[in-house]
């Protein structure tokens, strides 16, 4: 992405208030927030653990394995 040098355009992004996923309390969107878009460490972790649990999973349509389809 270039950087624009007109004056008052920013090349980082403003901060916003935005909902945490986790617990949906108040979290700063900014570059200052190591979390974002969490609220915090606890949870950040927390969401990372139930990715880990398998709590979420990205859908994808079905594929057929079938030996006949191996090439």
């Amino acid at each position: 992405m270039p950087i624009d040098d007109t004056p008052g355009v920013s090349a980082t992004p403003a901060a916003k208030w935005v909902s945490c996923p986790a617990c949906r309390q108040p979290a700063l969107y900014a570059p200052d927030n190591p979390y974002r878009p969490f609220c915090g460490k606890l949870c950040r972790a927390t969401d990372l653990g139930r990715w880990a649990q398998e709590e979420f999973k990205v859908a994808v349509p079905p594929t057929d394995v079938s030996a006949e389809n191996i090439e």
